[in-house]
């Protein structure tokens, strides 16, 4: 039996979802090990240099090696793991979906400023910039249902986690990020009915965000006032 991968994890943490996903799509078996970030264990700063999570543990023949950062995760999973491509065979077509990726970064950057802000004007601020990004995101798509059509690929294990946050926000009011972008619902709606998707977060994902908000005492919940 060949050795387990360990995936060191937080339960809320959405790059952590994208390393998950691209397991369960390539059917590998893994251990998953959720840490508090708010009291990391000395073991895990020893592996993790940025401290952040995920961090993918690869067992070697000369002992276990750490990678961390979610995209080279990822990268190395599609590399390395039998199962379904998860990159496009050209050169230029995977370089762009590695664009993309990165793009998606800056989404969740602004997502965290989104969702943990106090002030209206930075929240405002980041509500602006997510429908920029996302109308750039509607221009790139094409009929679906996927990123790029058919296939699943790594972009859309990289975007899905973003979309969840919104199954919670939602329920405190409409953002209007998606008003007029409908291919980019269309995804949205398609990616949560993956099996991979779903099952990247624990049941009580969005109990656990809800307290995440309470507790930053987020802008965010003011829009159910």
């Amino acid at each position: 039996m060949s050795p387990v991968l360990k995936l060191i994890s937080h339960k809320l943490c959405p790059y952590v979802q994208r390393a998950v996903i691209a397991l369960s799509e390539k059917g590998v078996a893994f251990e998953r090990i959720d840490i508090d970030l708010a009291n990391k264990p000395d073991w895990f700063l020893k592996i993790s240099p940025l401290g952040k999570v995920p961090v993918l543990v690869v067992p070697t023949p000369q002992g276990e090696v750490a990678l961390f950062e979610s995209n080279v995760i990822c990268e190395y999973i599609e590399d390395t793991q039998a199962g379904g491509k998860l990159h496009p065979l050209g050169a230029l077509a995977r370089a762009q979906h590695r664009a993309w990726m990165e793009f998606g970064s800056a989404i969740l950057g602004d997502l965290w400023g989104l969702e943990t802000t106090q002030d209206a004007q930075v929240f405002a601020a980041k509500r602006e910039a997510l429908t920029a990004k996302f109308a750039r995101v509607e221009a790139a798509l094409g009929e679906g249902p996927y990123f790029a059509g058919a296939p699943f690929s790594l972009v859309d294990a990289v975007f899905a986690p973003s979309f969840r946050y919104f199954d919670v926000f939602d329920a405190y009011g409409d953002l209007g990020i998606f008003a007029v972008t409908p291919k980019v619902r269309a995804w949205r709606a398609q990616l949560a009915r993956r099996p991979s998707v779903k099952t990247a977060v624990s049941h009580e994902y969005p109990q656990l965000l809800r307290a995440f908000l309470t507790r930053h005492d987020a802008y965010l919940l003011k829009q159910a006032a």
